[in-house]
């Protein structure tokens, strides 16, 4: 059985002047949905994303549009500067968010609620002062979090 589970990722303190995006779809077939720069202290994206068993070990495997990567290390990209569509940036980057820290418990008690989903925290800026970019690790590992019906989703 297959389920939808919302997200929310959090990008801490990216740098100004940047523009990020979630990435949806895979290969050079892609968009670049709620494309965003800092205004505030925070961006924040917020998705859904396909979740079903995976066969072979029964461990959550995320699937759809936002899902890239292989079976048991899907991750979600997060697109920086050009990669994100704008234009007259010196920033090419993206990030690589994984989805490996989300368990079938995380999963279960968020969606036994309605209105719930689950929240990740990276940082925005590298050690460069840059975006960050390449694979990010986590603030503070995936929680489950009440959604904020005024963002729009696809």
């Amino acid at each position: 059985m297959e389920s939808e589970v919302p997200i929310r990722l959090v990008l801490v303190e990216p740098p100004g002047g940047v523009d990020f995006a979630i990435q949806y779809g895979k290969g050079a077939e892609y968009e670049c949905l709620h494309v965003q720069r800092r205004k505030q202290r925070d961006i924040s994206f917020e998705f859904s994303v396909t979740v079903a068993e995976n066969p072979k070990d029964g461990l959550p495997n995320f699937k759809g549009p936002f899902a890239q990567g292989p079976l048991g290390s899907r991750f979600i990209y997060v697109d920086v500067g050009t990669y994100a569509g704008q234009k007259n940036t010196q920033w090419s980057r993206r990030m690589k968010i994984s989805l490996q820290g989300i368990t079938w418990a995380l999963i279960k008690k968020a969606l036994s609620k309605p209105g719930y989903g689950l929240s990740a925290s990276v940082a925005g800026t590298g050690k460069d002062g840059g975006p960050n970019c390449a694979t990010v690790q986590l603030i503070a590992g995936w929680e489950i979090i009440k959604e904020d019906r005024d963002k729009s989703k696809r």
